[in-house]
């Protein structure tokens, strides 16, 4: 499948660079050096993941994010100079599924872009063909429509967010270390993936707990890594 890129970046050399080798992949690639124009873009046209920027005119990539978020879930990769972990926080908390930082290694931006889109288009479809429907607690996970429901509300989730639940929710009471949850959801695993781990668990946590710092479902296992229960 010949899958669109949209690359919004206002650095011409960096949008050469990645349309260089996102195209050697066999992908197609548009680009917008503003947030607006990106969004345009993103509406008139099926774009099937997006790199994005967060410093730009007109719109940044916060909000670009955001907006995006508000019309599809298609996968979102941002590439920022900003490289504290409140910048990624709030990156991934808005509905970026990673989050890298410049200077960043080409090769492994097409490996993350590789990743982003087996897990979303090749996995999710897998997923969409399995039990349709994953039950814990008051938890239902539907594989058909990818929508999760507590006590018959609906609450949104990222792709990311909804891999992780998937995971977890298919093998009730199996621990699943960062490493193994990172693999399962994105391919492959890099050592300053930790964080970004630890953030999308605290979103899932703060969305489906009725108190976060005391979960119910899903629970850190110390030294080893995460699992979900039915009960407490």
């Amino acid at each position: 499948m010949n899958y669109k890129i949209l690359v919004a970046e206002d650095d011409e050399d960096i949008v050469e660079l990645l349309t260089l080798y996102l195209s050697n992949e066999g992908y197609e690639i548009l680009s917008a050096n503003n947030g607006e124009d990106a969004l345009r873009i993103a509406k008139e046209t099926k774009v099937d993941l997006a790199v994005l920027d967060i410093m730009m005119p007109k719109m940044n990539g916060y909000e670009l994010t955001k907006k995006l978020r508000e019309v599809s879930n298609l996968p979102i990769l941002i590439l920022s100079a900003k490289n504290q972990d409140s910048d990624k926080i709030l990156g991934l908390g808005l509905g970026a599924d990673d989050y890298l930082t410049k200077p960043f290694n080409p090769l492994e931006i097409i490996a993350r872009v590789k990743a982003a889109l087996r897990r979303f288009y090749d996995l999710g479809a897998d997923a969409a063909t399995s039990s349709d429907r994953l039950c814990v607690g008051d938890l239902v996970l539907d594989t058909s429509t990818c929508t999760l429901w507590k006590n018959d509300t609906e609450i949104s989730l990222t792709p990311t967010e909804y891999k992780i639940l998937a995971l977890l929710m298919k093998s009730p009471g199996r621990i699943f270390t960062k490493v193994q949850i990172y693999e399962s959801i994105n391919g492959e695993y890099f050592e300053n993936d930790d964080n970004t781990m630890m953030v999308h668990i605290s979103k899932l946590r703060d969305k489906l707990e009725e108190d976060p710092r005391s979960p119910r479902y899903i629970k850190t296992v110390r030294g080893l890594g995460y699992k979900i229960e039915s009960k407490d």
